[in-house]
């Protein structure tokens, strides 16, 4: 089982524990606000994504950690790694993604989640190249992009629902750990 421990938090594999406190966060308008058009998940919805997220790490070898704090156990959200299958134009590519409950929000979990995860994709898992993918006003997402290193590399559409994207990247050259 893969696991990264990092000095506040533990990014793991899903287990059905996970299904309740992430339907939780996927509820909340504001968390939701930026991923696809902005409407949130019941149950259902959160069961069939960690579904796919754990099919994604038996397919590809990388996918969306959990994400708990160590002090608590407490589930807090996801990073990770996954293809955007949503945007056929960067179906090749790896991003690297988050989404943690309001309540975390401004306490550097993400850049700490997702600084662990980019060190995985590049160091572990022998990616050349990560992209991330945020809308424009997204401002806190593109700040953990930035601590990442990561660039605003070029601008696309959303196919299904048209709102513009930024694709930002990151490569082993950049890479600082």
């Amino acid at each position: 089982m893969t696991e990264i421990l990092t000095p506040r938090l533990l990014l793991r594999r899903w287990t059905d524990d996970d299904l309740v406190p992430m339907a939780e966060i996927n509820a909340d308008p504001e968390v939701m606000r930026w991923i696809g058009d902005g409407s949130v998940r019941d149950l259902e919805r959160t069961a069939e994504g960690i579904e796919h997220w754990e099919e994604e790490w038996d397919e590809e070898g990388f996918g969306l950690f959990a994400v708990e704090l160590l002090g608590s156990g407490e589930l807090i959200g996801f990073t990770g790694l996954s293809v955007p299958h949503f945007l056929p134009e960067a179906e090749h590519e790896v991003e690297i993604g988050w989404r943690l409950g309001r309540q975390f929000w401004g306490q550097g979990y993400a850049s700490e989640a997702a600084h662990a995860a980019l060190e995985f994709a590049l160091q572990d898992r022998g990616l050349d190249r990560v992209i991330s993918i945020s809308r424009p006003g997204n401002t806190a997402s593109q700040n953990v992009m930035r601590k990442l290193g990561m660039t605003p590399e070029r601008e696309t559409t959303h196919p299904e629902f048209g709102h513009a994207l930024t694709i930002h990247s990151i490569d082993l050259t950049e890479y600082r750990a």
